[in-house]
């Protein structure tokens, strides 16, 4: 199986770091066979400055020729993929349709970081309190949102998906009455989802999304893509062979990696894993 990496970032977040030149030279290392560059999209201009750690719109002539570099120096060695991790928000559905225009995004990632506005559930402010009156309303908001974004039908990969979960604050009992109707989602529009490996270097020392989760994701027949959200070169592709072995474990058989096309662009092919 060879590694593919669809959730990586650059320096105009404003916190990662790394020249283009470094990423690919890390991913023709790892012998990848596709490298995705997918920063944090621009918010809408009349919401900026909205916070301090992704692109301002001002940067897309930036963002595109950093993409540039990297296929340069990639030559025909190793694909390069255009995308964005788009934060979702009520009403931010037809901005999302201009950036994917605007960027000439071959995938989009969609994200929920924000409950509420300047208020993102990995921020560590929240760290030691909720940013609801309790765990239970803030998980409920959540997956509402998530819910909500994947019944968008804006996008082809869900990031991080219970990233809700990241300092370690889990409500009691059987989580699914927050994520079921997100998995009839997924379900309906054969949207992919990310094992989002950065997970196991959070507080909540796990990945996203937590093996329950993961294992009816599997049971359903949703697309898996295995992702680092790396914020550096070294941090590429990090994780990808412990994915695969979590994945060989839930499953308890061989797995399967198959490609299957952008929901947005049928050119653009994703290599998703599942169960044979």
């Amino acid at each position: 199986m060879q590694r593919t990496d669809y959730h990586t970032h650059t320096p105009l977040c404003l916190h990662a770091e790394g020249e283009p030149e470094q990423f690919v030279a890390r991913a023709l290392e790892l012998g990848m066979l596709t490298y995705g560059i997918a920063d944090h999209a621009p918010m809408p201009p009349e919401m900026e400055p909205y916070d301090n750690w992704r692109m301002r719109c001002a940067d897309a002539p930036a963002y595109r020729e950093w993409i540039a570099r990297a296929r340069a120096a990639a030559d025909s060695r190793l694909h390069i993929l255009t995308g964005l991790e788009c934060d979702w928000l009520p009403g931010i559905e037809s901005w999302v349709r201009h950036l994917r225009h605007e960027f000439g995004c071959d995938y989009l990632i969609g994200s929920v970081h924000y409950l509420r506005r300047g208020e993102s559930v990995d921020d560590s402010v929240y760290a030691n309190r909720t940013i609801t009156d309790s765990t239970e309303r803030d998980w409920q908001l959540y997956w509402q949102a998530v819910t909500d974004m994947i019944n968008s039908g804006l996008f082809d990969i869900v990031g991080h998906i219970d990233l809700v979960k990241i300092w370690g604050r889990v409500p009691q009992g059987d989580l699914s009455r927050y994520y079921t109707p997100a998995l009839d989602a997924l379900e309906r529009s054969g949207t992919a989802v990310e094992i989002n490996t950065a997970g196991w270097h959070k507080h909540c020392a796990e990945q996203y999304p937590a093996c329950g989760l993961l294992r009816e994701l599997l049971d359903r027949r949703i697309p898996i893509v295995i992702n680092s959200d790396a914020h550096s070169p070294a941090h590429l592709s990090r994780g990808w062979r412990q994915a695969i072995d979590l994945l060989q474990e839930l499953t308890g058989h061989a797995l399967q990696q198959r490609e299957i096309p952008a929901a947005h662009n049928p050119h653009t092919i994703l290599h998703a894993y599942g169960s044979l």
